[in-house]
This record gives structure tokens, C-alpha cells and sequence, in this order.
């Protein structure tokens, strides 16, 4: 051993750890077995707290029966509340893509854990005789229950921030629905003219996508709350006490503050991966709504002389490299990709839950890395949509106005006034001819003008009303 190493042994044999890492052997062959993506495990702060939390438990309830002694299980207990707290993340190395069941996450914690203990307790690192990543750390615990758990309580508190996030793009568009509601458009339907309505109503349809898949996902995240914690390695509780399950859990829940339960069959728990499978199904039901919105907006800007250009969307940044003055809606166009990654990790964590065998699904981390990014990413992609696009979308009312009445559609909302069949004379005249259906009927006197005007109103034309009697 050098002043810059420290040598520690496994199964393997001997190697040399840097002197200053808290981490240790494991999770030093973990870095060289898994050079994948480059992204440390400590990209998902989340994830290490939560690890942290389940470790502090296992110490308390541990303390508890009397199979670790205070001093060490202090020490623990301080190094786990400094974890929690951000203080030793950059220690926290392995790959987010492992292989392992994500053994090698587990141990990375245990020998962090175990070598700031030590530190507290006044020992170097490494000096694992005063205090052990496996003996102490990891006592009663097994990856095959502390690493799922994990997951679901990062998972979970993750999702309330992506509602929370939800929230804030539904409010912007419920802000926009009453900005535009005296707003008169076409509606369409297969992309043609169908019937009237306000851009207003076109905008708090967005609004209650999005609550809904609030409640949803508020739904999917109590199916995370039940843990297997107690399991140890296949679930049957092997190297533990009776009583920990029940006190691990007790102390999670008061560390954490989440509603967990212990699993009715920690066998099944152990390996069953559907709870997963059934949050991811529902960020993906969230990327394909937001998508779509996206997708409608794109549409309704689009122009501005030879599209739609119904809406404005505000300039964020220059187009093109070659056209000058154009602007792109780059916003949207960065939240589909959002919701194409989304959709794409839903197929993954698909096929990880599939893939497990037997007692235990070896595919968890994949899962983790796409949940992670699946919640991570429409957060912020709903964040930026409301803030760069949302809130400063204006409406062009005398073009949308001039669409209502030019429209071919006009004719079903003018129906029970005037007949079919002066209503489909007018339409194809119209159709014919590219007059408008508002002057054919004025000309033809099917309608006095003040009573057409009236029918107009966006609040006869967009919800159901008793006939207008004729002037």
C-alpha cells in the first residue's frame, strides 16, 4: 500500500483502492466490469438518499433486536443522515447500467457508508475490522430487497415532482382556456373543417388531459409504496430476525415519510416486477398526451403566412442558419422528443420485467435508469413548455374568426335555421365557388344578418342551445 492507495481484499484477491475513496473493492471492480454508459449511479440523487434511508433503517431496527451494538450502529445512523443530507454523492460511482441485480449499487452504498462510519467512530478507511460494509452495513439485508426498494422510494418521490410539474402546465393552459374563451375558431376533425367552437375550449381540453394523468399517476405511485424489505435474498427472510421486517418498515416509513407497506408474500415481491411495469405504462400514457399537444400546437402556429396561423408561439430563438427571420417552435419540438424517449423506455422496462427468472429479476437497473429518465425528463419538459411556450401564446382573433366564417362547416351549425337543403346548396356553392358561406346565405336571404350574427356568438355556436328565433 501507497500514501495513495489503501489495499483491500474479496473474493477476487487483493487490490488497491484510492486512499481518499469512501467507496471500496467492490464497488472499485463494479467501475472497471461496467464501463457502459459513463453515468455514475449519483446522477439520480434520489436513488442514493434513498439508499441511504433503507441502510439507517435496517441500523435502527438492527439496534433495535439487539444484533448491532450502539456505537457502530450510531455511526452508521450519522454517516446515512449525511448522505441524505447530499454530503458524499460524488462517491457514489458505479454505472447506472450494470450487471447483478444491482449488486453492485448496493455495495457501493455499504462501503460509503461503512468507511464514513468509521471516520465518525476515528478510524481510517478501509479498517474494516472496527466496522464492515457486509457484517454491519448490509446486516439482514440482501440486494435482492434493499436495491427494488430503493428504486420505488426514489420512484415515488420523483412522481410527485413530476405532478407537481403537471400542475404547473396544466394551470398555464387553464390560464390560457379563460384568456381565449370569447375566442371563436373551427374545430376540426381528420384535419378538415368540422363545427365551431373557442380556442378557449380547444385549451382547456389540454388542461384536463393533463389533471387527469395527474390522478393517474398519483394512482400508479401507492402501488410502489409495498416493499419486500425483509426478503434478504429470494424472500423467505433468511438471515434475519422474525421481527425486522416489521420494524424495518416501521422506521422507513418514519424516515422517509412515505405510506410503505411490507409485501403479504415477500417471495412474490421479490421477483415480481409489475408494479413497475404499471408506473411506466402511465408516464408513458402522460408522454403520448403532452405529445399530442405538442403536435396540435405545432399545427396551429404553423405558417405564419402559409399555415394555419391561428396562435402565436413566442420566439425563443432564430430558425435557420440560411433563412433569415424564420422561427421554429422549438419548444414543442423539444417535448416530443421528451415523449418519444418516454415511449421508448416504456418498451425497455417492458421487456426488463419480462425478462426476469424464477425468484429474481436480474434486469432491475435497466429499470431504475429508465424510470429515472422517464420522470426526470417530462418534469422538466413540462417545466419549460409552460414557462417558454404557454404562457406567452397569443391568439390571432381576426383570422380565426375569418375561418369561421369562410368555413364550409359553417353550414351544420346554420342546419336548423335554414334546412338541409338550402344547408348543403350553400355548401357546395361554397365549395364551388370559394365564396363564403356567411355572404351566400346574407345574399341568398336565407337569414337577416342580425339573426346570423347572433348565431355567430361563440355562445350559441359552441355548446347546446334552444333555436334562435328569426328577426
Amino acid at each position: 500500500m501507497t500514501n495513495d492507495t489503501r489495499s483491500e481484499h474479496d473474493l477476487l484477491g487483493n487490490r488497491d483502492v484510492p486512499a481518499d475513496a469512501y467507496y471500496g473493492v467492490h464497488t472499485l471492480r463494479a467501475v472497471e466490469n461496467f464501463p457502459i454508459t459513463g453515468i455514475p449511479i449519483s446522477i439520480y440523487p434520489e436513488l442514493i438518499s434513498a439508499l441511504a434511508a433503507i441502510k439507517q433503517a435496517a441500523a435502527l431496527s438492527n439496534m433495535e433486536l439487539g444484533l448491532l451494538d450502539k456505537i457502530r450502529g450510531d455511526a452508521i445512523n450519522a454517516a446515512c443522515e449525511e448522505i441524505r443530507a447530499g454530503r458524499l454523492h460524488d462517491q457514489f460511482v458505479v454505472d447506472v447500467i450494470q450487471g447483478g441485480a444491482g449488486t453492485s449499487t448496493n455495495m457501493n452504498a455499504n462501503e460509503v457508508i461503512a468507511n464514513r462510519a468509521l471516520e465518525i467512530l476515528g478510524h481510517g478507511k478501509g479498517d474494516y475490522g472496527h466496522l464492515h460494509p457486509n457484517e454491519q452495513v448490509n446486516m439482514s439485508q440482501s440486494t435482492n430487497d434493499v436495491y427494488p426498494t430503493a428504486l420505488k422510494i426514489a420512484t415515488y418521490h420523483g412522481v410527485f415532482h413530476l405532478i407537481d410539474a403537471m400542475a404547473v402546465l396544466r394551470k398555464g393552459f387553464e390560464r390560457k382556456a379563460d384568456e381565449f374563451k370569447d375566442v371563436l375558431k373551427m374545430g376540426r376533425t381528420q384535419l378538415q373543417d368540422a363545427v365551431p367552437m373557442t380556442l378557449g375550449q380547444e385549451f382547456s381540453t389540454y388542461g384536463v388531459m393533463i389533471g387527469e394523468d395527474e390522478d393517474r399517476l398519483r394512482e400508479a405511485a401507492l402501488l410502489i409504496c409495498e416493499i419486500n424489505m425483509g426478503a434478504t435474498a429470494i424472500g423467505t427472510g433468511i438471515a434475519s430476525h422474525p421481527d425486522y421486517a416489521r420494524l424495518v418498515c416501521k422506521h422507513l416509513v418514519a424516515i422517509t415519510g412515505m405510506p410503505l407497506v411490507t409485501a403479504v408474500n415477500l417471495i412474490e415481491a421479490t421477483q415480481d416486477c409489475g408494479a413497475f411495469v404499471q408506473l411506466s405504462g402511465v408516464l408513458k400514457r402522460v408522454a403520448v398526451k403532452i405529445s399530442k399537444i405538442c403536435n396540435d400546437l405545432r399545427l396551429l402556429s404553423s405558417g405564419p403566412r402559409a399555415g394555419l396561423n391561428e396562435i402565436n408561439l413566442p420566439a425563443v430563438q432564430a430558425g435557420s442558419s440560411i433563412m433569415p427571420g424564420k422561427v421554429n417552435p422549438v419548444i414543442p419540438e423539444v417535448v416530443n422528443q421528451v415523449a418519444f424517449e418516454v415511449i421508448g423506455n416504456d418498451l425497455t422496462v417492458t421487456f426488463a420485467a419480462e425478462a426476469g427468472q424464477l425468484q429474481l429479476n436480474a434486469f432491475e437497473p435497466i429499470i431504475a435508469h429508465s424510470l429515472f429518465k422517464s420522470v426526470s425528463h417530462l418534469r422538466e419538459a413540462c417545466l419549460t413548455l409552460e414557462k417558454r411556450c404557454v404562457s406567452g401564446i397569443t391568439a390571432n382573433r381576426e383570422r380565426l374568426r375569418a375561418y369561421v366564417e369562410n368555413s364550409i362547416g359553417l353550414v351544420t351549425a346554420l342546419n336548423p335555421y335554414i334546412g338541409y337543403a338550402n344547408a348543403t346548396a350553400v355548401a357546395v356553392e361554397a365549395h364551388e365557388t370559394g365564396r363564403s358561406v356567411y355572404d351566400l346565405v346574407l345574399e341568398k336571404g336565407l337569414l337577416p344578418a342580425a339573426t346570423l350574427a347572433a348565431i355567430l356568438h361563440p355562445d350559441v355556436l359552441t355548446k347546446p342551445q334552444s333555436m334562435l328565433i328569426r328577426e
